[in-house]
C-alpha cells in the first residue's frame, strides 16, 4: 500500500513561491505522490491510498483508492524537492484511530512514547504515515507533511519564509519548518535525505 495523493486547500501559487513545480492541473507530483492544490477548505483535506481496501473515511478522515501506477513528475522542482517524507494525522483517540486505520489494513507497525502521548508510525510506500496523540483537538485531522529537499540548506537560504534548519528527530537529518509568512494554511516542513 501507498500514499497516492493529498489534496490540499492552498492556493497553487503559493507552491510555485516555495519553488515547486505546479502543472497546468495545480498538482504537485513528489516521488508519484500527487499534491493536488486550490481545493476548498484549510490545510491538508484528504488523501488517496494506492493498493487499499475501499471503504468509507477513515475515522473522518477523508479517503480514496486508486490502483492506477503513480504519475511521473513533469520537469524539476526548483526547489530540490525529491519526495514526500512523512504526512502527520492527530487524533484525540489513538486508540480509536489505531482501530480505525488497522480496519483498512493500515495497521500501525511501531508506537513510540514521546512524554505523555504516543505516536505511531507506518510506511505507505516512500512516505511514513505518522499518528500523534493529541487530547486537545475536537477530531482526528491530517496536519501537516514534510518533503524532502536534496539541498536544504540552499533551500532555507533562498526563501525567507523558511525558518532556519535544525536537527530534525531523526538522528542525522535536519529539518526548516515553512513560517506563516508563506500563507500556506498547511504545515509544510522540509528535510533533508536520509
Amino acid at each position: 500500500m501507498q500514499l497516492a495523493g493529498l489534496a490540499i486547500a492552498d492556493p497553487p501559487e503559493y507552491w510555485r513561491a516555495l519553488g515547486f513545480t505546479v502543472d497546468n492541473r495545480d498538482r504537485v507530483v513528489l516521488a508519484g505522490v500527487e499534491l493536488t492544490l486550490g481545493g476548498a477548505g484549510r490545510g491538508i483535506t484528504g488523501w488517496t491510498l494506492r493498493h487499499a481496501m475501499s471503504g468509507a473515511d477513515i475515522d473522518g478522515l477523508a479517503t480514496s483508492v486508486t490502483n492506477d501506477a503513480p504519475r511521473t513528475a513533469v520537469g524539476v522542482q526548483h526547489n530540490g524537492a525529491t519526495g514526500v517524507d512523512h504526512v502527520v494525522i492527530v487524533t484525540p483517540d489513538f486508540d480509536r484511530t489505531a482501530v480505525a486505520l488497522a480496519e483498512r489494513d493500515l495497521e500501525l507497525r511501531r508506537i513510540r512514547h514521546a512524554g505523555d502521548r504516543r505516536q505511531g508510525f507506518r510506511r505507505l510506500g516512500p512516505t511514513i504515515m505518522e499518528l500523534v496523540e493529541a487530547p486537545e483537538v475536537p477530531a482526528t485531522a491530517f496536519w501537516g507533511l514534510t518533503v524532502v529537499v536534496a539541498k536544504i540548506d540552499a533551500m532555507a537560504n533562498e526563501h525567507d519564509v523558511v525558518n532556519d534548519v535544525r536537527p530534525a528527530v531523526q538522528a542525522g537529518r535536519r529539518i526548516a519548518s515553512v513560517g506563516r509568512g508563506a500563507g500556506l494554511s498547511t504545515r509544510l516542513a522540509f528535510m533533508d535525505p536520509e
